[in-house]
């Protein structure tokens, strides 16, 4: 290590060796930029009060599968930059905000034939 020379010379700090459980080096800095880099792992899904009254109005089951599938119509969403969708199959159909990844409303299929949907920039197939 080179010092400036102003006066006395001071001895040089002597390097100290990470000490045990310490982590320090390349493997994991690898690891917290593969994790930043990582796509989204499944998250969630939440039914707003309003969507569970709607959900047991309308007779829809929520089902661990359906649960799965609304996690899955999220992830796709956002990785379209969509913000408010529209999550439908031929039975039933959901009003979901992705950054929440909260579901609106519950809609049957007799509904949808009724109803005009607005304020949405995505719609995902179950």
């Amino acid at each position: 290590m080179i010092q400036r020379v102003s006066g006395p010379l001071q001895p040089a700090a002597p390097q100290t060796k990470p000490q045990t459980g310490q982590k320090s080096g390349f493997a994991p800095l690898l690891r917290q930029e593969l994790a930043k880099n990582a796509p989204p792992q499944p998250q969630g899904v939440a039914f707003s009060k309003h969507a569970i009254s709607r959900a047991e109005e309308r007779g829809i089951q929520v089902t661990p599968d359906l649960m799965d599938q609304l996690a899955g119509s999220v992830l796709r969403a956002q990785a379209k930059g969509a913000t408010n969708i529209l999550a439908m199959d031929a039975d039933k159909a959901f009003i979901i905000n992705v950054p929440s990844a909260k579901v609106i409303t519950a809609i049957t299929q007799e509904e949808m034939r009724e109803n005009i949907f607005t304020n949405i920039d995505g719609a995902v197939f179950l």
